[in-house]
């Protein structure tokens, strides 16, 4: 699709919100002809918190599936739309409800925290959902000895550096992201450290540990946005999916952005275009709606979440 065609299908996916009175949530791993037409675009909490008020009578969540069913859990009154339902994140599908159970049959009255990026069904059998913003904040506040952590252990192993005097229990045993899989150990970080030694490396929790370890500063994409727009630093090496460089250079003017890797794309999440979210706004479908008894049961642990990362 050349400029001028992507711009027309942009005005037209513009009047359609207007028209059927509709909000875009779009998360920064979209891709850049998405974020440009954004109504709210941020991490998964900033979305969350967005879906909880937002006013309209439909939402398009340009995401993945999860987040699209966290949008209609938070808003059982408005039509929530996918506009692909292949967008499935690999994360989500590690952590089936049976697999959770067994964990907590063999841990009985341990509190379970899951990381958002995990299906309604899962939610509905935990006692409070995260992001990777914040997720050692919740752990602590639970102030439990033990806690059943999942599905990513990378975030796991980043909760354990803030609050050391918890046990965390993997559900799975070695749930991971694998998209930041791609950014390995950190030896490309490194090179580009050596390359632009006045750089800020800031890493994602869902990285692996020996790449957190080489960060200046290891944070969801909301933090790297926060600091890559107050940091007096004027470079920055960026760990995580493309997607989060692509809004970075767009939006904060003057300052150097650097991917610690490049070929770092999310397939699922890029499964969103933008035609097939003007498809999908023209049509009303494909939607995404939980049933309620899950709704209810998934509703209590994300808006325990919300309250306790205010």
């Amino acid at each position: 699709m050349n400029p001028e065609e992507t711009r027309e299908l942009q005005a037209k996916i513009g009047d359609l919100k207007r028209e059927r009175n509709a909000v875009l949530l779009v998360h920064n791993y979209q891709v850049p002809e998405i974020q440009e037409i954004a109504d709210f675009i941020g991490d998964s909490l900033e979305l969350c918190r967005k879906a909880q008020g937002v006013e309209a009578d439909e939402i398009v969540f340009c995401g993945v599936d999860f987040m699209a069913e966290t949008a209609s859990i938070l808003n059982p009154g408005k039509k929530v739309i996918l506009p692909n339902t292949r967008a499935c994140c690999p994360m989500a599908a590690q952590l089936p409800v049976k697999t959770l159970l067994k964990v907590k049959e063999e841990h009985p009255g341990v509190p379970v925290v899951l990381y958002v990026n995990t299906l309604a069904e899962a939610k509905a059998e935990c006692d409070v959902v995260c992001t990777s913003a914040n997720a050692a904040q919740i752990v602590e506040k639970l102030g439990e000895k033990e806690v059943i952590f999942g599905p990513d252990w990378n975030l796991g192993y980043y909760v354990l550096k803030w609050v050391p005097g918890v046990r965390l229990i993997p559900a799975p045993a070695h749930g991971f992201c694998n998209t930041h899989r791609l950014l390995g150990k950190g030896e490309k970080a490194l090179e580009l450290k050596r390359q632009y030694p006045e750089a800020e490396l800031l890493v994602h929790p869902e990285c692996e540990p020996e790449l957190q370890e080489k960060a200046d500063y290891v944070l969801s994409t909301g933090g790297m946005y926060k600091r890559c727009r107050d940091s007096p630093g004027r470079s920055f090496i960026i760990a995580t999916e493309i997607g989060m460089v692509d809004r970075l250079r767009r939006e904060i003017l003057g300052k150097t952005f650097i991917p610690a890797e490049p070929n770092a794309e999310c397939p699922t999440m890029k499964r969103i275009t933008l035609m097939n979210t003007y498809e999908a706004l023209r049509d009303g479908k494909p939607v995404v709606k939980v049933p309620e008894e899950l709704r209810l049961k998934a509703l209590k642990p994300i808006e325990r979440m919300l309250e306790m990362s205010k």
